[in-house]
């Protein structure tokens, strides 16, 4: 089917740890030229959209917050359904910013939901211990994302996903996951262009999370070979991506 939109990732296929992919920029210029809808989806938790986009435009883009989809979005969509406001962050302080911005309240104790972002070395055992007794109490498990590593500026990083497994194992509960690879994360985006997951391409550096991922939900799977990406973890994914790309520089061939 033709690909009429694109969802895009960003740690790994615009930018590594804050410097742009060669001909990135031009890319995304492109793509605003043709008018393709295009949503940039990211599990990063470390930051705020705001801070996200204007770290890209200090590297050379023109994105605005509104383009960017993040599993805090998602989050915070869910708490306003359960009718929760009380809940334990671990995740960074620019993260956390955006919940107390829409009015969620952080407690130590008596949370009803732990909310589990890339709180980098704030995973400590203390923290660690003290929401696996929460959520033993009974307090909602929610994993922001759960991506095994990212790519940043000085290597490969542990990402939340690690430290979410241990906490599913110690606690016999499965968190509730919003970020990629759930369907969610894919098809929210595809309703808020207005357009179908299978006339929709995920461009991405992960292969079981961007690519696997939007493949599961109808999407189109496109790989491109930057960020984290590895000849070895695609042989053993057992994904077999639609396309690869040598990087988003050459998004112009999903068009034909």
């Amino acid at each position: 089917m033709p690909i009429q939109a694109l969802l895009i990732d960003i740690d790994g296929v615009l930018a590594v740890g804050g410097v742009p992919i060669p001909g990135a920029p031009g890319a995304i210029r492109w793509i605003e030229d043709q008018g393709i809808p295009h949503r940039f989806v990211s599990n990063s938790t470390q930051r705020s959209r705001r801070q996200i986009a204007e770290r890209l435009n200090q590297a050379g883009f023109a994105i605005s917050e509104d383009q960017i989809t993040t599993p805090i979005v998602s989050a915070l969509r869910l708490l306003e359904e359960k009718g929760i406001s009380v809940c334990r962050l671990l995740m960074t302080d620019a993260a956390r910013s955006e919940f107390s911005e829409a009015g969620i309240t952080e407690s130590s104790g008596g949370a009803e939901a732990i909310i589990i972002g890339d709180a980098g070395s704030g995973f400590t055992f203390s923290v660690l211990n003290e929401a696996f007794r929460q959520i033993n109490d009974g307090a909602l498990f929610i994993a922001l994302e759960r991506d095994r590593y990212w790519m940043s500026g000085d290597g490969l990083t542990l990402a939340a996903g690690p430290f979410v497994a241990a906490l599913e194992y110690a606690t016999g509960r499965d968190a509730v996951v919003l970020g990629k690879p759930s369907p969610d994360a894919f098809l929210s985006a595809c309703a808020m262009m207005g357009v179908e997951p299978e006339h929709t391409a995920m461009i991405g550096d992960d292969i079981r999370t961007d690519v696997g991922g939007a493949q599961a939900a109808a999407l189109v799977g496109v790989l491109v070979k930057t960020g984290k990406y590895s000849w070895s973890a695609l042989k053993e994914s057992g994904v077999k991506p639609d396309m690869i790309l040598p990087s988003i520089a050459s998004v112009r061939e999903l068009f034909g």
